[in-house]
């Protein structure tokens, strides 16, 4: 090259980043005392990264898994998983995950390290389901695990983009379910729509399961078929892999039942084999009573919150506004075009302003700006209605 200056042309880089992936998975297994690995205590943990199920089986920590969560993982890749972060944690008792704390306790470090995975969507506790449940005298229903699931619900809500998956308590059926159902959800009503429960248990032969591996799975195989923005679509109406049949065969009407109660049934249909016929969060409240609502608000907050955070000690004026409004609107453009923004056209049932009436003098002084976003996802069609009528129409 000769000498002197030299000038090349060169794109300025994206200030946005890829979209955010809600298929990636994790579960969390608990070690008893007599298990634990030499030189390990309380709230240690092992984590692993599977691709396929063999990553586990061969692993030479495997023996910290139990059988539960071994046989979830297996179905996790049955139904189309893809990546899956599996922790055992040391637990002293089990008298641990009755009182909970993501504060202190044992599972101080399993949430520390959650919280620093963000790419973590989804999350079960397959081996929860099998913990015992009491019914007292004025008959109501709790099951050991219900703190434990209250917490992880809360931690859902506070990584956001996040979903935990349910799995109904061995043994429960019928009213029992439902009042168990009934003490679960509402402690929190802010965090009930950021998890899902199902029912029943499902078999593969005498084999007999709890569903979140297979749900799991199900619900990463619906984000990659549709990708970029797979939330958009409900995890229902499709069959589930690796299994024969279900615990308790529902007729249509229990299914029924069951799904208003606020648990997605799973059926056995003739022709089609084992199917998820419900996508409801636990929520009561209508913006949120599916799941595929809740998530894709949850992927959106996310991934602006990523696309954004360059503007971290940006200088805060007219000209920085314009171009975050400017960002964000080509951000929802992008998924609308996807599918999962309601509306006929752009930015029909979507706005975002960034103004100085959203940043007052005193937010600014406070080193704060303020972004008002407005959005509607698209809804899911959980009843048909077929108006048949026979004989001569009226003129």
């Amino acid at each position: 090259m000769r000498p002197g200056i030299s000038i090349q042309h060169t794109s300025l880089p994206s200030r946005t980043s890829g979209v955010v992936r809600c298929d990636i998975a994790a579960m969390i297994a608990f070690v008893p005392q007599e298990k634990w690995p030499e030189g390990a205590s309380s709230g240690d943990f092992v984590e692993l990264i599977a691709r396929r199920v063999t990553d586990l089986q061969d692993h030479p920590l495997a023996y910290l898994y139990d059988a539960v969560t071994t046989r979830a993982v297996r179905c996790f890749f049955e139904n189309g998983g893809d990546t899956l972060h599996l922790f055992a944690v040391c637990i002293d008792h089990i008298d641990d995950l009755k009182a909970p704390s993501s504060s202190d306790g044992p599972l101080l470090p399993l949430f520390d390290r959650l919280r620093t995975e963000e790419d973590i969507a989804l999350l079960a506790v397959p081996s929860a389901a099998t913990m015992r449940c009491e019914i007292t005298r004025s008959g109501l229903v709790y099951s050991e695990a219900d703190a434990l699931y209250r917490l992880l619900l809360a931690h859902c809500r506070e990584m956001v983009n996040r979903f935990l998956v349910i799995d109904a308590p061995r043994g429960l059926h019928a009213e029992l379910l439902e009042r168990w159902l009934s003490q679960l959800r509402g402690k929190d009503p802010h965090v009930d729509g950021f998890g899902a429960v199902y029912y029943p248990w499902l078999q593969r032969g005498d084999d007999l399961f709890p569903p979140s591996g297979a749900i799991l799975g199900l619900y990463a195989r619906v984000e990659r078929e549709h990708a970029p923005a797979g939330v958009g679509w409900p995890p229902a109406n499709l069959p589930l892999w690796g299994t024969t049949h279900t615990e308790v065969d529902l007729s249509w009407d229990e299914a029924g039942r069951v799904q208003d109660a606020g648990i997605n049934p799973i059926l056995v249909q003739p022709g089609r084999g084992v199917i998820v016929w419900g996508a409801r969060t636990l929520s009561t409240d209508p913006r949120w009573t599916f799941v595929n609502s809740r998530r894709i608000v949850s992927m959106i907050t996310e991934q602006l919150r990523r696309d954004n955070e360059w503007v971290v000690f940006e200088t805060n004026n007219r000209s920085l506004w314009k171009i975050i409004e400017r960002d964000v609107i080509v951000r929802l453009d992008q998924f609308w075009q996807a599918g999962i923004l309601a509306g006929t056209r752009s930015q029909e049932e979507y706005s975002v302003e960034c103004s100085e009436s959203t940043n007052p003098l005193a937010l600014r002084d406070a080193g704060q700006l303020n972004v008002q976003v407005a959005l509607k996802p698209v809804g899911t069609t959980e009843r048909i209605l077929i108006d048949l009528r026979l004989g001569s129409s009226e003129p």
